[in-house]
């Protein structure tokens, strides 16, 4: 397997971004299988905190539902990127949680793999404005 890429290094100027992104995506298609069991696994494990597990629920059925935050249809690019940042933001509750040991027992792919998912998650978080991280981390616990 290659070095994983970091998410920093998809924003570095040069290339098209879609040269520069084809890597990320490779490595994120082939780690969704993985990504899918991880997800499952800790939903099911009784040692996951509930509310993160019902954050996950909740971000699952928001996405499925005709609501949304910023319609896609008004905003296309913008309108998709809040809904990628919400299951960012609950993915990283999920996983820090859980905590390394348990995400780490439930993990089947590679290790360099879950590292870069932790990086992802944490930096879609961290994109999420202060404002609003903060009502959704009250109202997630």
């Amino acid at each position: 397997m290659t070095n994983p890429i970091r998410p920093d290094a998809v924003f570095e100027a040069g290339a098209p971004l879609l040269d520069r992104a084809r890597p990320v995506l490779r490595q994120v298609g082939m780690a969704l299988p993985n990504m899918a069991k991880l997800l499952t696994r800790l939903m099911r494990d009784p040692r996951v905190p509930i509310r993160p597990k019902i954050t996950v629920g909740a971000t699952l059925l928001y996405l499925v539902s005709p609501l949304d935050l910023i319609p896609d249809m008004i905003a296309p690019i913008i309108g998709q990127v809040d809904d990628v940042l919400i299951i960012a933001f609950a993915l990283d509750r999920l996983v820090k949680a859980a905590g390394p040991s348990i995400t780490a027992e439930h993990w089947d792919g590679d290790g360099d793999v879950l590292d870069v998912i932790r990086s992802v998650t944490e930096f879609g978080s961290s994109l999420i404005p202060k404002r609003v991280k903060g009502l959704l981390e009250k109202l997630t616990g």
